[in-house]
């Protein structure tokens, strides 16, 4: 249960905040806003359980200092229709007992959707953290849940202004504001700690500059056999020149074991098939990296931030911004392309610059907002 809001613990009673969490890239975006909210008021953490292995879950709620869940729903696996329809039942009941003022969800996951439409179904308020992006492919689940989360949203915090722009054009209900990416926040304040803490490079007998980054989970691409197959085809033939580090999820694995594909990359001698890493051992595993491969929008920022080239095995991204400056290459599943790019663009040269995904100030300005919109006083952070 959550503990009492109390003077003595410094936090004001009047305001409750209910964050809805299940999967890794939200749990990555509350560690932005953790530092706020909870010196300031009563946050309840509500995780539906849509990643129910613990290094997609329980570690990072360690590892990122995040306070244990209030609430561990238990959904788990399942189809599309079924997970989100178990979170909306378990979170509606979760929300008529705390009653918060303000729900928050995090990013385009089924636990996003499920607490958005379960908090207003339910007569809450919903703000939105990573409002706006599109990648105008409804074949993907992401792009349903976060479509749907902005329209029915009340405070929409966007990280880009492209992503102003499609919810200007779509001309939502909500109250936009362009607050930079929470993305930027986190890593810029816990990579350092990674470098000190993790020895993912000594563990796995890595050197610095001399391997590549794999990560395949979105369902686009684990759930479609021939992408599949095209994509380990990409993999294999890049790990003729270069050694793969491929951190394995879970979807991922179940698939690959199903085509019978898992047991080729586990015996190539150039690829390292590993379990899911924590948040400090990725990214020091992506900052010691020559090149990244993967189709997550988070690992494409994240590599951006580290000043590493990305090739997205998607046929879009809604990360526009880091395409049209360079930084990100979409291959799709064309093998030519990919090693096309393999060879001749493997790192970034250029510095970060323009601040494209914000100044890693995002947590802060999303905590004024709300102590704006909620209570009328200025948050006691600077």
């Amino acid at each position: 249960m959550v503990l009492p809001c109390t003077k003595r613990n410094g936090r004001r009673c009047d305001i409750k905040i209910a964050s809805i969490v299940g999967a890794r890239p939200n749990f990555v975006k509350l560690a932005g806003l953790i530092p706020y909210i909870d010196v300031e008021w009563e946050h309840v953490i509500i995780h539906t359980g849509q990643h129910y292995d613990y290094e997609l879950s329980k570690i990072f709620f360690k590892h990122l200092n995040i306070p244990e869940p209030d609430y561990f729903l238990g959904v788990g696996s399942g189809s599309h229709g079924y997970q989100t329809g178990e979170m909306i039942k378990r979170i509606e009941g979760t929300l008529l007992k705390e009653k918060p003022d303000l729900v928050i969800v995090y990013g385009d996951t089924n636990s996003t959707l499920a607490g958005a439409l379960a908090a207003v179904k339910a007569g809450f308020r919903v703000a939105h953290v990573e409002a706006g992006l599109r990648s105008y492919d409804f074949n993907m689940p992401e792009e349903i849940n976060r479509r749907v989360t902005d329209h029915i949203s009340w405070l929409l915090f966007a990280p880009t202004d492209n992503a102003v722009t499609n919810l200007l054009r779509e001309n939502v209900m909500g109250e936009i504001y362009l607050t930079g990416d929470i993305h930027v926040d986190v890593l810029y304040r816990w990579i350092e700690i990674a470098e000190n803490r993790s020895t993912i490079l000594s563990k796995l007998g890595l050197r610095k500059g001399e391997y590549i980054v794999a990560t395949i989970h979105r369902a686009e691409n684990t759930d479609d056999e021939k992408r599949l197959r095209r994509i380990i085809e990409i993999l294999t033939s890049i790990a003729e020149r270069s050694l793969i580090v491929f951190p394995i999820h879970p979807r991922t694995r179940k698939a690959l074991k199903m085509l019978n594909l898992l047991e080729k990359l586990v015996m190539h001698k150039n690829i390292l098939l590993i379990d899911p890493l924590s948040y400090l051992d990725f990214i020091k595993l992506l900052k010691y990296s020559k090149l990244v491969i993967t189709d997550s929008g988070g690992v494409q920022r994240e590599a951006y931030l580290l000043g590493k080239k990305t090739l997205v095995v998607r046929d879009r991204t809604e990360w526009v911004e880091l395409v049209r400056e360079g930084y990100v290459v979409i291959t799709d599943i064309d093998i030519n392309k990919a090693m096309k790019n393999l060879a001749t663009n493997t790192m970034i040269k250029q510095s970060i610059k323009n601040n494209i995904l914000g100044d890693g100030r995002t947590g802060y300005r999303i905590m004024n907002i709300l102590s704006m919109k909620l209570s009328g006083n200025k948050p006691t952070l600077m």
